[in-house]
């Protein structure tokens, strides 16, 4: 059946993706990604064409995409490229300019441009039309935006089409194991234990997609400030609700965290740092938190082992 399954793929992919797009390159194709995320996907797609693939990841370990500035040797980096590819709903923030105006020379793939606009969340409580980015910690959603990805790394001249699409099958695949995977460990947290709080409030499609309640000291972005009101607030939730452990970030300096810990036990609440979780960034490359799927099953495992006891 997984046989029929990748061949219906493929020949749907070749129906409904009659245009080549040609990237003008000589050489190898040099495909540039924004995030370690998207990086990763980009590798798994294209597993097996390194002879005529380069990709390259501008942000990596601990680095904050809501905060990066592009340095004159990353423009270069991105001027030489073939092909772009960014999560975009302005999670690259302080790069839009320069995708618009390389995006008449150049492949530029938004990877979350065909998502379904009704399970974006958005990025305020109040609609406001923006989105929250963060769509990879839906691992389900994460999976269609991968399928798009490779959709549309298929259609470019020069890269062999049934590989690409082969590869995405695959891939998809281990993610659809791994969103059961998730499902399956966060069942191992009680009911009243399922409230998970860190740095920033990156994890809002991790909560609606496996009923989790989710906070963040900060917004959406970190670009967003916080003051001794919001932690006040925080440590007066926290306390009264007997939440056992918040969690820091890699990409975000625990410091804030640390402060809502101290403003706990001042109360008489012992509060854990439940561990780091990865979040905007993957851990260091060669190591099993420095693939998408090593990142998630970081993050679930540190999550279910700090809120499965009941405090």
């Amino acid at each position: 059946m997984r046989k029929i399954y990748v061949w219906l793929f493929l020949v749907v992919s070749a129906v409904s993706g009659c245009r080549i797009e040609d990237a003008g390159h000589s050489g190898n194709l040099k495909v540039v990604c924004t995030t370690g995320m998207i990086g990763d996907a980009t590798k798994n797609l294209t597993e097996g064409l390194s002879d005529s693939i380069e990709v390259f990841t501008l942000m990596g370990p601990g680095v904050d995409p809501h905060l990066y500035k592009p340095s004159p040797d990353v423009v270069n980096i991105l001027g030489n490229a073939d092909v772009i590819i960014h999560n975009g709903l302005h999670l690259e923030g302080k790069m839009a300019d320069i995708f618009n105006r390389l995006k008449r020379e150049k492949i530029i793939i938004e990877i979350s441009e065909n998502l379904d606009e009704h399970r974006l969340l958005n990025a305020t409580v109040a609609n406001t039309g923006a989105h929250d980015p963060h769509i990879w910690f839906n691992v389900e959603l994460w999976a269609e935006a991968v399928r798009y990805l490779g959709s549309k790394l298929s259609l470019i001249n020069g890269v062999s089409r049934e590989k690409v699409l082969s590869n995405t099958e695959a891939y998809v695949y281990s993610l659809e194991e791994l969103n059961n995977w998730v499902k399956d460990e966060l069942e191992k947290i009680p009911t009243e234990n399922r409230v998970m709080i860190t740095s920033h409030d990156a994890f809002r499609y991790f909560g609606d997609a496996y009923n989790i309640d989710v906070m963040g000291l900060q917004g959406i972005s970190t670009v967003a400030e916080f003051g001794l009101k919001d932690i006040t607030e925080l440590v007066n939730f926290i306390v009264e609700e007997k939440i056992p452990a918040v969690f820091v970030e890699s990409s975000v300096s625990g410091k804030s965290m640390q402060a809502v810990q101290e403003g706990c036990k001042s109360k008489g609440h012992n509060l854990e740092i439940g561990g780091t979780l990865y979040s905007d960034a993957m851990g260091a490359e060669g190591t099993p938190e420095g693939t998408y799927i090593g990142m998630v099953k970081h993050n679930v495992n540190t999550i279910v082992k700090a809120l499965k006891s009941v405090y």
